[in-house]
């Protein structure tokens, strides 16, 4: 195809690539068997010595390929977890390291589907990497376009994520409406104010179209840990207490375990000793040990794994049963959608403080606001679909595709900025 211009959502649980330029519209680029996103995951096998990437990588992982996973990668950006390694075999890898390679992966998928050398980039980035921090949040950034520049992009320029959505979906409105993009995705909630018609899609400065953005560091993965702390770690101690009864047991192995990112962090010698001390001082020592067996045969992300998957099928439903069985590992109960949107409720009004502080920057009520262009696979979640259509009742509500609006509208900018 003829020479186009880029855009890359790097997310913390999916990535894709669009490309725009000409008279085509932008389409997502196939980044795996045919797909158009990709899992933001990396799998490296110890087995094979080699380093597989997305479904591919999740798919080792589950067969029980010896080796190491990373997911949410996106999610230790502007936190101190960035300036860590993790040892793959005897080699200590920086997490910038790690985040390049996977763009390395996208850009040389992209590269080969369009023929030609990829050397521009428009970048998708949250409103917010870091909550209350913007020093952190600048860093952030500037850790994700140093990673990208190392693969050989010479001109990097950013976008809001929300932003780029509403670009997307502004190539099919006939009139002008006053839109707010709610971009909810793995890891942020990210919220945008605008003006948007068929005249102004032709602009190639929308500064004054965008009346305010905000955003709040919460997303689905926020959700798959806060349900299995709520409602799974405490099949394997967490809550209890020693048995002395002088002190509740530690919660940090807990916690990792829950969530995506800090997984890996449980897998090394003084981690077991301590999960091993605190077996010995439990109240209930036979929950623990499903704990120490966990850690020790590194099932941490099959077990994240089934959280989400028990998460997503409460969408559908109002009770489905949890169930994860491993060697010395059985863990099963019951979940409803009430539960699910108890473990939720925080994170939610959050979200809905998010969306009010958006509204307040922009001077405007909710009942101003014509469309709610919604982006990102959390909107499909019950409690979150409900705050936000509660919030802007007489508003049309647009599901954009969940997956690939922000890459279609990262690529149109481009164009813009490159052509």
């Amino acid at each position: 195809m003829a020479r186009t211009h880029c855009g890359m959502d790097f997310g913390t649980s999916n990535s894709t690539v669009a490309a725009a330029g000409g008279n085509k519209p932008p389409q997502l680029l196939p980044l795996e068997d045919g797909k158009p996103t990709i899992p933001t995951a990396i799998f490296f096998s110890f087995e094979e010595d080699r380093t597989f990437f997305g479904r591919r990588a999740v798919s080792e992982y589950v067969t029980g390929a010896d080796g190491r996973l990373m997911r949410s990668i996106k999610s230790v950006l502007g936190t101190s977890l960035f300036k860590d390694t993790t040892r793959v075999k005897r080699e200590a890898l920086s997490f910038s390291d790690i985040v390049g390679r996977f763009v390395a992966e996208l850009k040389h998928r992209s590269e080969a589907t369009l023929g030609h050398e990829i050397d521009q980039i428009v970048c998708g980035r949250p409103v917010r990497f870091v909550d209350d921090d913007d020093a952190a949040d600048a860093e952030a950034q500037a850790q994700l376009e140093g990673a990208v520049r190392a693969q050989g992009y010479r001109h990097v320029e950013f976008q809001f994520e929300p932003i780029a959505a509403a670009l997307d979906y502004e190539q099919q409105v006939t009139g002008e409406e006053l839109g707010l993009v709610a971009d909810i995705g793995g890891g942020t909630s990210d919220f945008t104010v605008i003006r948007v018609s068929p005249e102004r899609a032709k602009a190639r400065d929308r500064k004054a179209d965008i009346l305010a953005t905000a955003g709040v560091h919460i997303g689905g993965t926020d959700f798959d840990r806060l349900l299995s702390l709520k409602k799974v770690m405490p099949l394997m101690g967490y809550g209890t207490e020693t048995a002395d009864g002088k002190r509740p047991l530690p919660s940090a192995p807990y916690y990792d375990l829950a969530t995506w990112h800090r997984i890996n962090r449980l897998y090394n010698a003084k981690v077991m000793a301590e999960l091993h001390e605190t077996e010995r001082e439990a109240q209930f020592p036979d929950l623990v040990s499903m704990l120490v067996a966990l850690v020790e045969d590194r099932q941490g992300h099959r077990l994240a794994g089934r959280v989400e998957e028990t998460k997503i099928a409460l969408s559908a439903a109002p009770q489905t049963d949890f169930r994860f069985v491993t060697r010395d590992v059985r863990l099963e109960t019951p979940v409803t959608a009430d539960e699910l949107d108890a473990a939720l409720g925080n994170a939610v009004d959050s979200i809905a403080r998010s969306i009010g502080r958006t509204l307040e920057a922009a001077g405007i009520s909710s009942d101003r606001i014509d469309t709610l262009i919604l982006t990102g696979g959390s909107t499909r979640v019950p409690a979150v679909a409900r705050v936000l259509r509660g919030l802007f009742p007489a508003a049309k509500a647009v599901e954009t595709d969940a997956f690939g609006s922000v890459g279609l509208g990262l690529a149109i900018d481009a164009a813009r900025r490159f052509g």
